[in-house]
């Protein structure tokens, strides 16, 4: 593998979400990437995308003879990722203490839900209920309406995946200096509720206020919104500065419209927007606006998004084996990322990968069900 992370080498315990999404993304930027599944253990619905880039290994680790094959990678590994609850990995003997003591280099990065401690450490939960107890949740939706849950961008993928990863390049580069790993506890509340950094900010100097739907970025404003058009799509309006809202009302060709900040007007100010983005199809109102500093693009759907003339331009979607997905991101000038390979849902890599580690006795451990491959 090309990229920055190039002779990382990272094993990814099996899990759902937030871990899968750093293995892929550790893949991405060039990391050696080895996910170890349970045997008979499902694949993931989203595998497609979200697996590619590394190889599978199967252990079973309710067996002894699993779990010392697990630690012969970790002997040999940079990254350790535990997706289990609190105390899951010690049960199985493969905690930090157990993998630290046996490899004093590596980052042991625990990805959860609640954490490794608080009264509601151990208990299940999903993206939906880690947004909803941090705040984020209630500031998302329409005025008078409930709140909407942002599909799982929001706790799984940014408060979780992206802490982790924050955590983990953060450990790595602190190994550099003192030659040592550490654990890694990376919470999606936690994760999450750093997200609302600026708006608890905003919040303390009186320039957000704590109800849904009344502020500048959640649709309070009418020049912060979406809007029809005449065929039921939408257009995306971000016209925030005054600048930029004078070219919206420009090529709106709309005049006589209230201040743009006196709150009083906005209703009718929306009413005017509303109006008159219904005037055009979402496409020629993508005309209009194309180029210009507006602030306004056309909401896309997941099948269009691919092919707009700017992302297209940029590579930002690719296609693999039939598969459109998004390509590795970010970019770098110097140590290019390259799309990591395709996951083989049918293949599994157990032999090649634990002989390449240099783990002994590959045979017998296949032979006794301690590890798994389907030749």
């Amino acid at each position: 593998m090309s990229g920055p992370l190039s002779g990382v080498r990272v094993v990814e315990l099996a899990g759902i979400g937030p871990g899968p999404y750093a293995g892929m993304m550790l893949a991405d930027l060039g990391a050696e990437v080895v996910r170890v599944v349970r045997p008979g253990q499902g694949g993931d619905i989203a595998g497609a995308v979200t697996m590619r880039g590394r190889r599978t290994v199967v252990l079973d680790l309710k067996n002894p003879r699993g779990v010392e094959a697990l630690l012969g990678l970790v002997d040999r590994a940079d990254v350790l990722i535990d997706p289990f609850r609190p105390g899951v990995a010690e049960r199985l003997g493969i905690g930090p203490d157990v993998c630290l003591g046996r490899n004093e280099r590596l980052v042991f990065a625990r990805m959860t839900g609640w954490g490794q401690d608080g009264p509601w450490a151990s208990t299940a939960g999903h993206d939906i209920a880690y947004i909803a107890v941090t705040g984020a949740l209630h500031g998302i939706g329409r005025a008078g309406g409930p709140p909407t849950p942002p599909i799982n961008l929001l706790g799984d993928f940014g408060g979780g995946t992206m802490f982790l990863l924050v955590g983990i390049l953060a450990a790595l580069y602190e190994r550099s200096q003192s030659g040592s790993g550490q654990v890694v506890d990376a919470a999606i509340v936690d994760g999450t509720a750093s997200l609302t950094s600026m708006l608890f900010g905003m919040l303390s100097s009186g320039f957000w206020k704590d109800e849904r739907g009344g502020n500048l970025l959640d649709t309070g404003a009418p020049f912060y919104d979406v809007y029809e058009t005449a065929d039921g799509g939408w257009m995306a309006v971000g016209a925030l500065e005054p600048q930029f809202y004078a070219e919206l009302v420009r090529l709106l060709d709309l005049d006589d419209l209230p201040a743009q900040h006196d709150q009083s007007q906005w209703p009718e100010l929306r009413a005017r927007f509303s109006a008159r983005f219904k005037e055009k199809t979402r496409d020629e109102w993508a005309a209009v606006f194309d180029g210009s500093d507006a602030c306004v693009a056309p909401v896309l759907t997941w099948s269009e998004a691919p092919a707009h003339p700017h992302v297209a331009a940029r590579g930002t979607f690719v296609e693999r084996d039939g598969v459109v997905q998004p390509a590795p991101a970010p970019r770098f000038s110097r140590t290019a990322s390259e799309l990591a390979a395709a996951h083989r849902p049918d293949v599994v890599d157990t032999r090649a990968v634990l002989t390449d580690w240099g783990v002994a006795d590959v045979d017998t451990l296949i032979e006794c069900g301690a590890a798994v491959q389907n030749d």
